[in-house]
């Protein structure tokens, strides 16, 4: 040790410890000893007085002297010895900084959302409507108004949005429908990133015209329907259909405003149609042509069709020999004054086949078309023919929350209908085009709207603006631009630029391609539902014939047990009663034979 020590040249500073050490010992530490201590000197009195004195202490524990070096020494002496840290605990001291930085920055800014909620009534969406209110702020609004001038087409797509009801108002759904134009409108479909983050996806959707929620019917009215009642007395065939998701505005669009559970219809279509017709019936122009109105009203639900003015009685649909669709026993009435239409509105308005679908607890769940159509006295040809429909609610397949069996096929049954109503629109535009009016039995009965240059038609697809129907809306605008998109464009320079990029053969095969592919899987996907629906009605058949079967079997049975009953009024009702019901029973057969050979794929 006295050689280590010696020289005190190379361990300068344990020579200073070594002093130090030699000094009066300082107090006990705390630690294992503090424990003896304490135990010795009477208890916890002492150890906190120790305890209390180390706390108080300001004076910092000596560092050891430093070795002497050449380098300039700094003038910054460390307090601590604990001021020594490695890099690693520096980053970790920073990480925990940041850390507690960023948990206090979250804290705030759920403070803020707390306080916005409870300022916005405790709105859910209060984000996404904060970000549609800053997005309406920076455009311009041009709608479309009552004095614009009315554009008229051979076929006319127009979109109606309806204001947020009650019902929408108690749910805080927010209004995700912007109108900007007279002929534009933005859906803002609300989005979340991975990391739950909210935004809005834009989608911007062009048609003939945009229609607010403060339109009234008048104002639809006059853009839509009104140009084409003077098609019917020019011989034409005019179509106007209302098309959208149920509780979207259809039947209150087309049938009239509802007052409570009373409806107006005189504010409808069919009764603001009804009212031009007889203006221009009594107009010097077409007075001398000695017109004739009358008006049918049926529904056509599946693949049957029902008469609304004769208490449901089934109508089948038939082609004649000139290859015409007849609808075989519909009621037909005539009409002298408009409140004779409505009464026909009323009437037939009650008969409607209705049910529950999980957009409304009251939807309609069949196609009601309403007929006006002109003759000339004594004639039974056809001079012209309005045709107004009102639209089963279309829903989403995938939207099956309530939806039962029956609803299911229903809305299977729908689905393909108005697919091919819309092929049939499309083949109208495109003039020459095959007419696929076989594809349902709803274009079966229109076939003669849809033929000729004369035939125009109006499509108003209506749709909801809250939030929780966006998927709903965004369906029915998606379909009512791919019946517009071929023959709505902006200017004849846009057709010959896609001619020049495209080519004219290119773009029609492309067209008729796609459109026969989408039509033969949308087909194939339905085919089993739509045979489905056929045999569960022939069965519904079957078992009303059999009751019907028993009860005039034994009628005929308890008259031949009389004395002199007459032989052959006997024979020849009861084979007239088998043959019938032989002839009903084979007609189940056939479909449900066929119906076994598509399940198992023979077909």
């Amino acid at each position: 040790m006295r050689i280590l020590y010696g020289g005190g040249k190379m361990f300068p500073y344990l020579i200073e410890e070594n002093k130090r050490s030699s000094k009066p010992s300082s107090p006990t530490p705390l630690g294992r000893n503090s424990e003896e201590v304490n135990h010795r000197m009477g208890g916890s009195h002492v150890h906190n007085n120790i305890a209390s004195r180390i706390q108080n202490s300001t004076s910092p524990p000596p560092s050891p002297p430093k070795s002497p070096t050449n380098k300039k020494v700094s003038n910054s002496r460390r307090d601590s010895i604990y001021d020594y840290k490695s890099e690693a605990a520096k980053k970790v001291e920073l990480i925990a900084k940041n850390r507690d930085e960023r948990r206090q920055r979250q804290a705030d800014e759920k403070a803020q959302k707390d306080l916005i909620m409870h300022l916005e009534q405790n709105n859910p969406y209060w984000e996404f409507s904060q970000m549609i209110r800053d997005f309406r702020n920076g455009i311009d609004f041009r709608p479309l108004r009552e004095h614009d001038p009315v554009v008229e087409n051979q076929i006319t797509v127009c979109v109606r949005k309806r204001p947020l009801n009650d019902k929408e108002d108690r749910r805080k759904e927010v209004d995700v429908i912007t109108v900007n134009t007279k002929n534009q409108l933005i859906v803002h479909e609300p989005k979340h990133k991975v990391d739950l983050t909210k935004y809005l996806e834009n989608q911007n959707f062009r048609f003939d015209y945009v229609f607010d929620d403060s339109c009234s019917n008048d104002i639809v009215y006059k853009f839509t329907a009104k140009p084409l009642v003077k098609t019917i007395f020019e011989g034409g065939m005019a179509t106007c259909f209302a098309y959208g998701q149920t509780g979207s505005g259809k039947t209150h669009t087309m049938g009239g405003e509802f007052r409570g559970k009373q409806q107006n219809f005189r504010n409808g279509i069919y009764g603001l149609v009804a009212v031009d017709v007889f203006k221009l019936l009594n107009h010097q122009k077409y007075a001398q042509k000695n017109y004739m109105v009358s008006a049918s009203f049926f529904e056509i639900y599946g693949k049957l069709v029902f008469d609304l003015l004769a208490k449901k009685q089934r109508l089948r649909v038939l082609e004649d020999g000139k290859q015409q669709v007849q609808v075989v026993g519909l009621t037909e009435k005539i009409v002298s004054k408009v409140e004779d239409v409505i009464d026909l509105i009323q009437k037939g308005s009650m008969e409607r086949t209705s049910g529950q679908t999980s957009a409304n607890s009251n939807s309609s769940r069949s196609h009601a078309v309403f007929q006006i159509i002109l003759r000339k006295s004594g004639s039974k040809h056809v001079d012209g023919k309005f045709s107004l429909i009102d639209l089963a609610g279309n829903e989403r397949g995938a939207d099956t929350n309530k939806s039962n069996r029956q609803t299911r096929i229903e809305g299977a049954d729908i689905n393909k209908s108005l697919l091919a109503l819309k092929e049939c629109i499309r083949a109208l535009g495109r003039k020459g085009a095959h007419l696929p009016f076989r594809g349902s039995k709803l274009t079966q009965v229109l076939r003669d709207s849809f033929i000729g240059e004369k035939s125009r038609t109006c499509m108003i697809a209506l749709i909801s603006p809250g939030n929780f129907s966006v998927d709903h809306s965004l369906n029915t605008l998606r379909y009512a631009d791919r019946v517009k998109e071929l023959i709505a464009t902006d200017s004849p320079e846009d057709d010959a630029a896609d001619v020049a990029m495209y080519g004219e053969e290119d773009i029609s095969e492309d067209i008729n391609e796609g459109d026969e592919e989408m039509l033969q899987d949308e087909e194939r996907r339905l085919h089993i539902s739509s045979m489905e629906w056929e045999v569960l009605e022939s069965n519904r058949h079957v078992i009303e014939s059999c009751v019907y079967f028993h009860k005039m079997a034994c009628d005929l049975y308890k008259a031949s047990q009389k004395n002199g009953f007459d032989k052959n009024h006997y024979a020849t009702n009861w084979k007239n009663l088998l043959n019938e019901m032989i002839d009903i029973q084979k007609e189940a057969l056939l479909k449900a034979n066929e119906f076994c050979n598509v399940l198992d794929g023979r077909v």
